[in-house]
């Protein structure tokens, strides 16, 4: 072979490989995925203004769908964080038991800023708890109360159970009334009963309701006048399904 033909092939092999290689690197930049954009703003006063409580549980509806199928809104916590520092203007309070199943920002996929969360094991509403709803919506303009029980709820269980141990043992008092309204229930009354389980918690979030409405004079004129909706749900263990029903 030739010295001519044989720098020939070298370059032609060389111009070869650095084409194909050009073509890899467009091919893996047409292949990247595009980012989202993450959510960095945060309720301002004039967008808690215009809510209104069927728009905020349009929201948290339509949060909880997103949950369930793994689409939670991307979210720039840092910058959330600098903006809210000084001021906030959340749309509702939410009223949860305190289990670590239930995380409820993520569930209804809220923000900093766009919700306050009150959590007591049980959800059942002391003078504590209305105190801190009253701030929510008369102080800070809050749109909304949800009450927001579960399933598979470990107090409720313990309630049943008649359990007695230390604090424990008043707390759980709170709950006996859902217990007592459920005397004509058909089937077996026990721990054991899941179906019992949740008649017990949804008997305890209307409960909830009902106590905050006899209890807090503020809270209940705030809803006559409709300013404010005083709404409940229970949460779904085995789905992640928040349904508001109550």
């Amino acid at each position: 072979m030739k010295k001519s033909s044989y720098y020939t092939l070298i370059i032609v092999l060389l111009v070869s490989t650095f084409g194909c290689q050009i073509d890899k690197q467009k091919s893996s930049k047409s292949e990247t995925p595009k980012t989202t954009p993450l959510v960095e703003n945060v309720l301002t006063s004039e967008e808690q203004s215009a809510l209104t409580p069927d728009i905020v549980i349009k929201s948290f509806t339509e949060g909880n769908k997103r949950f369930m199928n793994n689409d939670i809104t991307p979210r720039d916590y840092p910058a959330m964080v600098r903006k809210s520092t000084y001021n906030q203007y959340p749309k509702a309070i939410v009223l949860s038991c305190i289990d670590s199943r239930v995380p409820v920002e993520n569930v209804l996929d809220e923000g900093i800023g766009d919700i306050f969360v009150a959590r007591v094991a049980g959800n059942f509403a002391n003078t504590d708890i209305l105190g801190s709803m009253e701030y929510a919506c008369k102080v800070a303009g809050s749109k909304l109360i949800l009450v927001l029980g579960h399933e598979h709820c470990g107090a409720i269980k313990s309630a049943i159970d008649d359990v007695k141990l230390g604090n424990i043992t008043h707390l759980l008092s709170n709950i006996k009334p859902a217990i007592d309204n459920l005397d004509d229930f058909d089937g077996e009354k026990s721990s054991k009963n899941e179906d019992y389980i949740h008649a017990v918690c949804e008997q305890n979030v209307i409960n909830t309701i009902a106590e905050i409405r006899a209890k807090s004079p503020i809270l209940k004129s705030m809803e006559e006048n409709g300013e404010i909706k005083i709404v409940g749900a229970i949460y779904n263990m085995e789905t992640g399904g928040v349904n508001i029903k109550y």
